[in-house]
């Protein structure tokens, strides 16, 4: 059985309603919190809903590894648990990855697919002896020193003050054991550049134009491979650029919407 996710469910415009509810997906290490700049914005129109991953944020932490197949596994649980039928489902790194995982799994209530900051391939072997040993690193050490490293990889060095505590809270409020499980079971993901190919809803990719970890070339690639796809790259973001620059993220978000909805 999948663990009971915590999770933030916020705005209902009525079954009657055209607008199409919007499921957020957070990479790691973060939490629900990471998304709080779109539920500010869209949640007055549409229901928005953002689970804490397993291993995450307040839900459980399940040790050893987590593949993508099982953070998919608890989206759809807890979607038919909120009797959500259908949704525009976005993620953000590690969960753009587990967006197209849910989409291999139940394409048909998937109604639109927002990619940001992600990639399709498979991990390379290199790729996989480096999250090992992160995972080994995370158990032996904690988040923070991790956290201290790559906070300006994950925002810009020029980010806002407070974005950059933001992101650096949430990293080390994260489980170092549900981590460490995350970054196992992401080495072994599959390679869905060919699912990318068979997507036959509207897709948007956004990336910030400064991101080190998934480039704009990875953005590219998945905009090339995707039927009906726009790809929005965004100024002055790196990794994140729902925080750093929520302003442009939300425009371009919310145009996807209303083009879904219409």
């Amino acid at each position: 059985m999948s663990p009971f996710l915590a999770y933030e469910d916020k705005g209902d415009a009525g079954i009657d309603s055209p607008s199409t509810p919007l499921v957020l997906v957070h990479g790691h290490p973060f939490d629900r919190a990471m998304w709080t700049p779109q539920f500010e914005a869209f949640s007055a129109t549409r229901r928005v809903i953002a689970p804490d991953l397993r291993g995450y944020g307040a839900s459980p932490v399940v040790p050893g590894i987590t593949l993508l197949s099982d953070f998919a596994r608890d989206i759809e649980a807890l979607l038919d648990d909120l009797k959500v039928d259908t949704f525009v489902l976005a993620g953000l790194s590690m969960g753009g990855q587990i967006v197209m995982e849910c989409y291999d799994r139940f394409p048909g209530r998937i109604r639109g697919l927002v990619l940001a900051d992600t990639f399709a391939a498979a991990e390379t072997a290199e790729g996989k002896r480096a999250r090992g040993a992160m995972a080994d690193r995370l158990l032996r050490e904690g988040m923070r020193g991790y956290a201290d490293e790559v906070l300006e990889k994950m925002v810009a060095p020029y980010a806002d003050a407070q974005v950059k505590t933001h992101v650096h809270r949430m990293m080390t409020a994260a489980s170092a054991e549900g981590a460490a499980a995350a970054l196992r079971g992401r080495a072994e993901r599959p390679d869905y550049r060919a699912l990318l190919t068979r997507v036959t809803v509207p897709a948007l990719v956004v990336v910030g134009a400064d991101d080190a970890y998934t480039p704009v070339a990875d953005a590219e690639a998945m905009h090339a491979a995707l039927r009906d796809s726009t790809l929005r790259v965004i100024d002055g973001a790196a990794h994140m650029p729902n925080l750093e620059r929520p302003g442009e993220f939300n425009e371009a978000l919310g145009a996807f919407l209303a083009r879904v909805d219409g």
